[in-house]
């Protein structure tokens, strides 16, 4: 009897999903030239729109992934929040790669001296008399 009403409330769930599908086209990140849509999951309206200045990392996850996503695990984080598109999202792994490539373009490029630091501490690390 409790596995019928399991089922039931299974069913009602996916129903609620194909619903969701129809009147929510599928989420598509949009990139433009200073702000970056993001869509909140799959088929839910209202996409999260972001300043691209604000965005402060984009990565992959190819092995740190839950045992129910398929790797690698697009991140995009800013703020305080991080999104995370699994590999399910994109026709092939080179359509994220695109993805990382134009929000990379937005991101400010960090300057880098030879010895690997970046180009603020460098400035910084110079002695007092070096200034005057």
């Amino acid at each position: 009897m409790w596995g019928g009403y399991i089922l039931i409330a299974l069913g009602l769930f996916r129903a609620y999903q194909l619903v969701m599908s129809f009147i929510h086209p599928a989420g598509k990140i949009v990139i433009g030239p200073k702000q970056i849509s993001l869509p909140r999951g799959a088929h839910r309206g209202n996409p999260l729109v972001v300043d691209a200045s604000k965005v402060s990392a984009v990565y992959f996850l190819r092995r740190s992934v839950p045992w129910n996503r398929s790797a690698p695990v697009l991140v995009i984080e800013f703020d305080d929040e991080a999104f995370a598109y699994p590999r399910d999202w994109f026709a092939s792994e080179a359509d994220q790669r695109h993805v990382v490539h134009a929000i990379l373009s937005h991101l400010p490029a960090v300057r880098r001296d030879p010895e690997g630091k970046s180009a603020e501490s460098a400035d910084d690390a110079k002695p007092a008399a070096a200034e005057s």
